[in-house]
């Protein structure tokens, strides 16, 4: 083909238009090719100089662009003489003397006057449509593609894939106009109608034809196949500079012919589909809007300004749109057309609609429209598997799911899974899980409505099988404890797990889809609600939020005493009883009337949970002997039954109580003897919570150095399993360490998390002992009306559930509070409370303590012989109890009253041993009694 025909706008070598384009071209050529604005500046400085009429560069641009490409001539010579003179002058600077037929200015006359007399083929080089007047919400996606297309561009094309309604049209069209002034030679827009309702997808031959004529190129002159209109057109542009819109792409077959080859065309692609088969495209996934600029375009389309809690009801409106814009579009364009509707009307309006879907219909426009397009094109057997999608009573989703609901093999449903996200009907949030838009799924949920019955409830039947009987696969790991009806699952399909953190992980992901389970199944089957309520225990006791834990076990205890399941009963009441231990109640009944339960059904681990647990709660009220002897024949049970994490956990509980009696050796061996079995068993969660154990009883024994890094230990373990509860109660461990090794600042960071852990989950329990042990860092330092309000807190809310061990630490606080601020009757008052509170239920490290401080508040009230008694009990107590630490207050405070009597020698001797004790320790009380001890020795000796 000749360099004539390629430029000609007419297609005819010879014709005189073709001849002036050519022309045209060799002057460019011999110029030194300047860019556009180069010429089109240079033409209007020569025109001004000379007084003539000027026209503005852009304007300029485009119709010396028109002129090269053929697709206009000048109306008037004198229009081009100014051009030709600027590219003649360029011309002989860059190339020196030219032919006659390129610097002859009457030469170029009679040429133009021949072409311009010459009949004109129509020629269409821009067709992009209109630009979107309200943009808003795309500006990354915009740059990102500008920036693509940018000097040294090494892409070509750009594909822009999303879900109906997510705005591809849009975001593409904006960008083509701000791109537009770069491709003077064609801006094409096509529409490919691949989903667009009424429309057949567009044939890629029909769209060349299309293109070829709007080249100018005559219709008899388009070839008949395929192949060779796509060469055609390549041929045509690949010299040129064209921006090729090719919008609603089916798939690659469709769109592979269309795509122009030369360096500087570009072609930008929308689809519904992932086009993964097009590798030489730089995709761009749109996703829905973000809240705030949704917002901002449902205000500008609505013509509405919200304050106050308009704002808010806008915020509910396009949340309740799913982000979508083509939603937004729709709704706030009806708000437009009705100024007196109110915004807070129409969110109450759309919130309570029946089909929402029905509210975003405009015709070809709606929203239901849309989805229903993208589902016609689907294979029939994956239009049945979207439909199952609709039963789904949660929110996302995974190949299992899919493979139950469907009955189906597993790589099967995966490959089908795929392909519903290439066709962006499905969305994946993390590797392997989806989830389908809001609307989307309300889409898929009409749709499966109208499912035969039967069919929708055997679909049903499998999803629930899977749940509840993977959930008690993984809750297996959680709790270890072995149910009498794990077996009943013959047929289902059931995930397995290896291990602790597998099936955790599992059941973090699936926690969401199992509570939307068990509300499905509330009314519709109580029996299967009571039964994976139950497989939720050892999660929702972890992880709260215990408010809600207390409804479903509730509902789930009311539900199996209506069914007459005395196991279920038994355990919905234990699962019920420890959540709201957690919350602050006393749930002795609810434990005593599991225990008739497990002992009328013969199940002796559900009998040993159950004395276990009212062992505990013993302890926490102070009846520790009742507290020892139930949790002897709870150990008792589980060895009988070959029950290991049943006999550890009990063995940490025994060392709880253990510890509060003050024999630190016994209870750390009797958590060593735990930590083991639980080692044994590769129980992680039951081997931190031991730790936790073992670190507060290093601490209460004053070895601070074991318990941090106990404590620390099981800190990291916890956070990795997630049981923010335990985890909160070794923070608040880690706090007291540090108090008592003088970091305040860390141990108030330390126990602020621990509280902020507890209010999160629901734990008043936790959060009262951690404010109270809060207070005593406050204390400590200075800050004594903080400390004061804090342990008050603690110490009513400690009465009001009849937490003896709680109250005793809160009067304590308390006593050493008053006597920081010499208030030293009403600290020996409160002092004295805690000291008969602890001896009564046995608290012995606390009353150790209550002793310390009562004796400190006599002395400083002027009374050291009192004071002494007192401090030499307490040391004989913690000598008992072995806490060294309590050895070396109690010497100090000895020594102080020796030397308030007078005895200096024997007060010298007492703080020294104290003094090496706090060094030891390296305790915060070491430079008090260290100077203390210079003052003494500075007095002079007193005559025998």
């Amino acid at each position: 083909m000749s360099e004539t025909g390629r430029n000609g706008g007419g297609g005819e070598d010879s014709s005189p238009r073709a001849l002036f384009v050519t022309r045209l071209e060799e002057l460019w050529v011999a110029a030194g090719n300047p860019t556009l604005q180069r010429v089109a500046v240079a033409t209007e400085a020569r025109m001004k100089a000379t007084r003539t009429p000027a026209q503005s560069p852009r304007s300029l641009m485009q119709r010396i662009s028109d002129w090269r490409s053929g697709r206009n001539v000048p109306s008037r010579f004198e229009s081009l003489d100014p051009v030709l003179v600027t590219l003649i002058a360029l011309a002989r600077q860059t190339s020196g003397p030219l032919p006659s037929v390129l610097s002859n200015r009457s030469a170029w006359r009679r040429l133009w006057k021949a072409a311009s007399t010459q009949p004109v083929r129509p020629t269409v080089l821009t067709s992009l449509r209109r630009d979107v007047p309200t943009f808003v919400g795309r500006d990354v996606e915009v740059q990102r593609i500008l920036d693509a297309t940018g000097p040294g561009r090494v892409v070509s094309i750009h594909t822009v894939d999303g879900m109906p309604g997510v705005g591809k049209t849009a975001l593409v069209t904006r960008a083509a106009h701000l791109l537009s002034d770069g491709f003077p030679d064609g801006r094409f827009f096509v529409e490919l109608n691949s989903h667009t309702p009424g429309q057949v997808p567009a044939d890629p031959a029909e769209v060349l034809a299309t293109l070829l004529t709007g080249l100018g190129i005559a219709p008899s002159h388009i070839p008949d196949s395929l192949h060779a209109r796509r060469d055609l057109w390549r041929d045509r542009v690949c010299a040129k500079r064209v921006l090729l819109v090719l919008d609603d792409a089916r798939d690659h077959d469709q769109i592979e012919p269309l795509l122009p080859t030369g360096p500087q065309c570009l072609t930008l692609i929308t689809s519904r589909r992932r086009l993964i088969a097009l590798d030489s495209a730089l995709p761009l996934p749109l996703d829905t809007l973000e809240p705030d600029s949704a917002i901002d375009l449902f205000c500008r389309l609505a013509q509405r300004n919200p304050h106050d809690e308009d704002i808010t009801a806008v915020a509910e409106i396009v949340r309740l749109c799913g982000y979508l814009p083509l939603a937004i579009v729709l709704l706030a364009g009806r708000l437009a057309h009705h100024p007196a509707w109110t915004l807070t009307g129409l969110a109450e309006e759309f919130r309570a609609a029946q089909d929402r879907l029905g509210e975003l219909d405009a015709g070809q426009r709606a929203v239901r429209a849309a989805f229903t397009a993208s589902y016609d094109n689907l294979p029939p057997d994956r239009q049945q598997l979207f439909r199952t999608l609709g039963l789904h009573p949660g929110t996302d989703f995974d190949a299992y799911v899919v493979a139950a609901l469907n009955d189906i093999p597993l790589a099967e449903a995966r490959s089908d899974l795929d392909a519903l996200y290439t066709d962006n009907l499905v969305q994946e949030t993390t590797p392997g899980r989806y989830r389908l838009h809001d609307l989307v799924r309300e889409y898929a949920r009409a749709l499966a409505s109208a499912t035969a019955p039967d069919d929708a409830a055997e679909a049903m039947r499998r999803l629930l099988d899977y749940y509840q009987y993977t959930a008690a696969a993984a809750d297996r790991w959680l709790s270890r404890r072995p149910r009498p009806t794990d077996g009943n699952h013959t047929g289902a399909l059931v995930r397995g797990f290896d291990n602790e953190m597998h099936a955790l992980v599992w059941m973090r992901a699936e926690r969401a889809n199992m509570l939307a389970c068990v509300e499905y199944t509330a009314d519709r089957d109580p029996a299967r609600m009571v039964s994976l309520t139950e497989v939720l225990a050892a999660l929702l006791e972890r992880e709260g939020p215990w408010s809600s834990a207390i409804r479903l076990h509730r509902r789930a205890a009311d539900a199996a005493d209506r069914l007459g399941n005395r196991l279920d009963h038994a355990n919905a009441l234990t699962n019920l009883g420890i959540v709201q231990w957690h919350t602050g109640k006393r749930p002795t009944d609810l434990l005593r009337q599991a225990l008739t339960l497990y002992r009328a059904t013969g199940y002796r681990i559900g009998e040993a949970d159950t004395l276990a647990n009212l062992g505990g709660l013993h302890r926490y009220i102070g009846d520790s002997a009742q507290a020892i002897d139930l949790l002897r024949e709870a150990l008792t049970l589980y060895r009988a039954a070959g029950h290991p994490t049943g006999e550890a956990d009990a063995l940490v509980r025994l060392g709880g109580v253990i510890r509060d009696s003050g024999d630190y050796g016994q209870a750390a061996e009797l958590i060593q003897q735990a930590l083991i079995l639980f080692r044994q068993t590769g129980y992680r969660l039951g081997t931190a919570g031991a730790l936790g154990m073992l670190g507060s009883v290093h601490r209460e024994a004053g070895d601070y150095a074991q318990a941090t890094d106990v404590l620390l230990r099981a800190v990291a373990m916890l956070r990795e399993l997630g049981n923010r509860n335990n985890e909160a109660t070794a923070l608040g461990n880690l706090g007291l360490v540090s108090r008592d090794l003088g970091d305040y600042g860390r141990a108030a960071d330390l126990l602020q998390q621990a509280v902020a852990l507890f209010r999160e989950i629901g734990g008043r329990l936790g959060e009262a002992t951690s404010l109270n042990n809060l207070a005593t860092v406050y204390r400590e330092t200075g800050d004594h009306e903080q400390a004061a309000d804090l342990s008050q807190q603690a110490l009513t809310f400690f009465r009001e559930i009849g937490f003896r061990v709680g109250e005793t630490e809160a009067l304590v606080n308390l006593g050493a509070v008053f006597l920081a601020t010499s208030d030293h009757d009403r600290a020996a008052d409160l002092s004295r409370q805690a000291l008969d509170l602890s001896r009564k239920i046995g608290y012995r490290s606390r009353e150790c303590e209550a002793l310390t401080n009562t004796a400190k508040a006599l002395l400083a009230s002027g009374k050291p012989d009192e004071a002494l008694t007192m401090f030499t009990d307490a040391s004989t107590l913690a000598n008992d109890i072995n806490s060294r630490i309590a050895q070396a207050r109690a010497l100090e405070g000895i020594a102080r009253c020796r030397a308030a009597l007078g005895d200096t020698n024997t007060a010298t001797t007492h703080l020294r041993h104290a003094i090496d004790i706090y060094r030891s320790l390296d305790a915060s009380e070491t430079d008090a009694a260290t100077t203390y001890l210079a003052t003494l020795e500075a007095l002079p000796p007193k005559p025998a």
